[in-house]
């Protein structure tokens, strides 16, 4: 039985990529048509309804479930694969539909980026059985909270960019990204933090980036992890230490090829489990797949091949 005649359901955020998706979705849902028998669809209206969106549709029984939006939207509906710390249904799989500022995810999993070509793709690529991480961190009213993310979570300039990038939005300015990372950089100077690996201390020290990935690419295309694999049952963590910012634009190109694993200033290990404690006295922002969430401290889990995505993993 072929794919497209599973039951499939479509969350679409409206208002991503900066509510160009609302003004193409008949464009979209046509589309969807050419390689879809039937299926549903939902707008998301305010942040975290996809969420409850999918596990619905999942509890439902649905499928397939695709996602139309970017990062943000497709962490939202991962989360609603997850009820209570158990995966709803471990056979329904997700579909994505790039249509989102960010979508570094897709890079991982070679989706076109191409609106028909992506949807042709859903309907016909193999199902992969991904990892999932699972973060225990800080929100901003010190409550202790629990989410999961399919490609990387960060702590130190990744937070503090997008806190700038939502600030702008806020103010109704432009939000340019590489502008935020320039003027962020021109002030940060990178946190204190100590690191657990596996129950086993690390490292402590001052960071301008902590990367925990799962997938390669983060920050609108920086090759953060080059040898990180979607399936391979562990994080590549990696820091980066602070750098002045000449420093910064003489290296941190090195950052869009992957090369600079190598650098002095750069280091890596992998593991299951990250523990992030701060050292310093300011919070220490978290972001994960691009959206920003809390603080630390916080642990980082991997939950190894729990989710199915349509896709083909990227090989090192």
């Amino acid at each position: 039985m072929k794919r497209r005649w599973l039951k499939t359901r479509v969350i679409v955020n409206p208002a991503s990529n900066q509510g160009r998706t609302r003004h193409r979705w008949a464009e979209i849902k046509e589309s969807l048509r050419n390689f879809f028998k039937d299926f549903k669809y939902d707008f998301t209206e305010k942040p975290c309804q996809a969420t409850e969106l999918a596990r619905q549709a999942l509890r439902d029984g649905t499928e397939l479930l695709i996602g139309v939006g970017g990062d943000g939207t497709v962490n939202e509906i991962a989360n609603g694969f997850f009820e209570e710390g158990k995966i709803i249904n471990p056979e329904a799989t997700l579909g994505i539909v790039p249509s989102g500022t960010g979508c570094d995810l897709t890079r991982s999993l070679n989706i076109p980026r191409n609106l028909k070509n992506a949807i042709k793709f859903i309907s016909e690529a193999p199902d992969q059985a991904i990892d999932v991480g699972r973060i225990t961190y800080t929100e901003a009213e010190g409550r202790i909270s629990t989410r999961y993310f399919l490609n990387i979570a960060d702590f130190g300039l990744g937070g503090e960019v997008v806190r700038r990038v939502n600030q702008q939005r806020l103010k109704r300015k432009a939000s340019s990204y590489i502008r935020c990372l320039i003027e962020t950089m021109l002030s940060f100077k990178g946190h204190e933090v100590h690191l657990e690996v596996d129950g086993q201390e690390k490292t402590s020290g001052r960071y301008l980036i902590g990367a925990i990935a799962n997938g390669q690419v983060f920050g609108k295309g920086m090759k953060v992890a080059p040898e990180a694999r979607l399936d391979d049952s562990l994080f590549d963590l990696i820091l980066v230490k602070s750098l002045r910012f000449l420093e910064f634009c003489l290296h941190g190109w090195k950052l869009i090829n992957g090369s600079h694993i190598s650098y002095h200033k750069v280091q890596m290990w992998r593991g299951q489990k990250v523990k992030v404690t701060p050292i310093c006295p300011e919070p220490v922002l978290i972001e994960i797949d691009g959206e920003q969430v809390g603080h630390l401290p916080a642990t980082f889990e991997i939950i190894p091949r729990s989710l199915l995505v349509k896709g083909f993993l990227r090989k090192v």
